[in-house]
């Protein structure tokens, strides 16, 4: 029936993190300030383990090296796509992420485009998305003067909005969110505010302000999408949130058995809620799997929400 392999998550505690990790989805938390699970990941700061099959204890980037045919053969040297769940118990810098270009000659790496569905929301709890500075001298001025409450763009958001965040948009996670991110696997974040937080040592984060400078888009794109394209599924629904160079983003929320065909390269699968089978597998709320490109059908029955991740 080809293989569905499960993952081990990697979890990585950062100053703005909480405990929901744990309490919505189970993991292991190594601390009351865990930010952040790499639910499905092949980067070297976070390769995610396989849990079952012949290829149990593998890390994903080993199978994306040494069977490239479980992935539909695409090419790259690198696996392309990374998923994590993030818990955002205090705000997140004000940051930018580099496009491939700046990142290939800066950093060695691949940029970062990737985008949020937002899987919980506090009440009140905003976003920063995008700024009002018209060139980039005005970016600048607002930088030099520390004018952030005049530069930012901040938006409220509740459970089930989506957003996609091209390399180049200035944004921010602000507390009260909890937020699934499917995205290029790249972990380069430049920070460009950072709240003046100090740290144990009465020490602020290293902030990154020249390449913020280098790489945020002048005007801002404020636009977000908003309408998203619903389809049938057996005993369910497909709603379309993203589909760009770099990646697709769907959901599914299922009520019953059905059958969908397989025809990307490989799925990567996010159970967000409730519980099922696919092909015989068992899966709840948290778990994380790749279909691989040798299954032809997923015979599925649960009641249960995915985000699936594909190229």
């Amino acid at each position: 029936m080809g293989h569905i392999l499960k993952m081990n998550v990697v979890l990585h505690e950062k100053i703005w993190g909480g405990t929901r990790l744990k309490d919505e989805y189970g993991y292991d938390i190594p601390s009351d300030h865990t930010g952040e699970a790499w639910v499905i990941s092949g980067h070297p700061n976070g390769d995610c383990t396989i849990a079952n099959t012949e290829y149990e204890g593998k890390t994903v980037s080993w199978l994306f090296a040494n069977h490239r045919e479980l992935f539909g053969n695409v090419e790259g040297d690198q696996f392309p796509l990374l998923v994590k769940i993030l818990d955002a118990n205090d705000n997140l810098s004000v940051q930018v992420h580099p496009d491939n270009e700046y990142a290939k000659i800066h950093e060695n790496s691949l940029g970062k485009s990737e985008s949020w569905y937002v899987l919980g929301a506090d009440p009140g709890t905003k976003m920063v998305m995008g700024h009002h500075a018209k060139t980039k001298e005005e970016l600048i001025n607002y930088i030099k003067n520390d004018d952030y409450d005049d530069l930012l763009n901040v938006i409220d958001i509740d459970k089930g909005d989506f957003f996609y965040i091209p390399a180049g948009t200035l944004h921010a996670i602000c507390s009260g969110s909890l937020i699934y991110e499917a995205q290029q696997s790249s972990d380069i974040t430049y920070r460009v505010y950072d709240y003046h937080r100090k740290d144990a040592q009465g020490n602020e984060r290293e902030l990154h302000v020249q390449q913020s400078i280098d790489c945020i888009k002048v005007p801002a794109d404020l636009d977000q999408n908003k309408i998203f394209v619903n389809t049938k599924v057996e005993n369910g629904t497909k709603t379309r949130y993203l589909k760009c160079e770099y990646l697709t983003v769907d959901k599914y929320t299922i009520h019953g058995s059905g059958l969908i065909k397989n025809e990307a390269p490989f799925a990567l699968v996010t159970i967000t809620e409730g519980s099922g089978i696919a092909n015989d597998m068992e899966f709840k709320k948290g778990d994380n799997f790749i279909i691989c490109s040798d299954v032809d059908e997923i015979e599925y029955d649960g009641t249960f929400e995915a985000m699936v991740t594909t190229l």
